[in-house]
Parts: C-alpha cells; structure tokens; sequence
C-alpha cells in the first residue's frame, strides 16, 4: 500500500518533508554533488525535479519514466531545467560525453544485476573526461539497527544490497569508485550509500 501510494508526487514531496528529506538533500548536494554553475547535470530517474532547488545554477537535464512526475517536474521547474519521460539510453542522450555530473538517486535498488551493470556503463558514456557519477541508495549494513533494517526493507525497490554489492557493478565500469554509508541524514533510522564513480575504465 505504501509503495503504490508513494508514487503519487504529492504523497511522495509530503512524506519526504515528514521525514527530513529537504535537509538531506542539501547534505546531498552540498557534500556528494557539489554543483558548480559551469556544470551541466544529468539526473538519471529525477522523480518529480526535487534536486532543482538545490543545484543552483547548473545547467540541469532530468530523466524519467514516470508521466506524472515529469508533469509535476514540469510545473514546478520547467522554467529552470529540462524533464524527458523517457528511459535514459544511448537513443535518448543529447550527445555523449556532454555531461560534467550524472545523478542517480535512490535508482540502483529498484534495478536488477543486469540493469544496474547499464546504468554505470551509461553514465560512463554520457560523462565528459574528469566528470563525476554520484549514486545514492539505502542499503543492509551489520551494524544497521533492526527497525532501520526493517524500514528499508519497506523500500519499493526489490534489489536492495550491502555497500560491497553496489560497488562492485561500479568497478566493472569505472577505475576509481568512493563508498560512503551514513545512517544520520533522516528523522527515521535509515542507512545510505553514496558512490563517487570517476575515471571511466575505456572498454566501457
């Protein structure tokens, strides 16, 4: 029932103020991101453009294959980035290589093996040299207490993995990959994994 509910936009922004997650979202682009005005951005699955606020002034690019959270992105920062209801691919990309920062948030636990091997390997291609891929996720770590385990588990992504899981997709695409885990970033006890993924490996 969540899950079905949480896809409504409205439902989704409102349960996301009752939990912290505009505070998060600064950490996560104050500390993970760190936008800069010269940059172009690539949101990988963008939901409805909640990052915009706090990409100031970087150019912004926002895929998703939801029709009624691009409507909502559109209505609310149309005026300030571009939305495309779309899966990103090699057909749906502008131009390869056009991307200073790809962005994908909270995307890697709803994908199987096989889609998340694509993901980086898209990403690597969409990236300018010295550009960054930023990943976000919840994941299962030991020291996890139960309920956050628990509340995670509740997540509507059905792949949900531990830190060494995600990093490994990433070190089949990308030469230098930093892990982080927090579990502070949330009003709820909640475990995320953030990847900084550089350095592309050529034959991707």
């Amino acid at each position: 029932m969540l899950r079905s509910v949480l896809a409504i936009p409205d439902v989704y922004e409102l349960f996301g103020q009752a939990i912290g997650v505009p505070a998060f979202r600064r950490v996560f682009s104050s500390e993970y991101i760190r936008p800069k005005r010269t940059e172009r951005i690539l949101d990988i699955g963008c939901g409805p453009g909640s990052m915009v606020p706090y990409l100031e002034g970087a150019e912004y690019v926002g895929f998703d294959m939801s029709a009624s959270y691009i409507a909502a992105a559109r209505k609310r920062f149309g005026d300030r980035a571009t939305f495309v209801c779309e899966r990103v691919s090699k057909q749906t990309l502008d131009a390869p290589g056009a991307y200073d920062v790809v962005v994908a948030s909270a995307i890697l636990h709803h994908l199987d093996d096989a889609e998340a091997t694509k993901l980086f390997e898209l990403a690597a291609q969409a990236l300018k040299p010295g550009g960054r891929l930023v990943t976000l996720d919840c994941a299962y770590v030991p020291e996890q207490t139960k309920l956050a385990r628990w509340i995670v588990s509740m997540d509507r992504g059905q792949h949900v993995r531990p830190p060494d899981g995600y990093a490994a997709f990433a070190r089949r695409v990308f030469r230098d990959v930093k892990v982080d885990v927090r579990h502070d970033l949330l009003r709820i006890p909640y475990t995320h994994i953030f990847l900084e993924c550089t350095n592309p490996i050529e034959s991707s």
